[in-house]
């Protein structure tokens, strides 16, 4: 499963287990609000885990594709006919800033990174 997959299924155990620990509360049933919030408390790790892995292997493919020799914005008419782009530039990275690839890297508009200039 990938880190995606489980941050999701995390963070619906997490919701389920807050709504368990709404109703508990409403009873007043001591026993099962101290047990909703262990296992709350035990999801909320996981989760910032989850987090952390993911943030740290995006920041370690931005390092890897920042130490290219050679990155520039690409045209709307790039943008636009990209299959013949990477075509034509062997190794071509092309980073959109929406990704989180791009929101790590701190770009602003879409950039091509390659060995060589293009």
């Amino acid at each position: 499963m990938n880190l995606k997959q489980e941050l999701q299924q995390v963070n619906n155990r997490l919701d389920k287990c807050r709504h368990k620990l709404a109703a508990a509360m409403s009873r007043s049933d001591q026993p099962m609000i101290d047990q909703f919030k262990a296992e709350i408390a035990k999801l909320e790790k996981k989760r910032d885990g989850i987090k952390g892995t993911r943030s740290r292997q995006a920041n370690d493919k931005g390092n890897d594709i920042k130490a290219m020799a050679f990155n520039r914005a690409l045209t709307k008419a790039e943008q636009a006919d990209m299959g013949k782009l990477k075509k034509s530039v062997k190794g071509l990275v092309v980073v959109h800033p929406m990704t989180a690839i791009g929101r790590e890297m701190g770009i602003k508009e879409v950039t091509g990174f390659a060995n060589k200039p293009f």
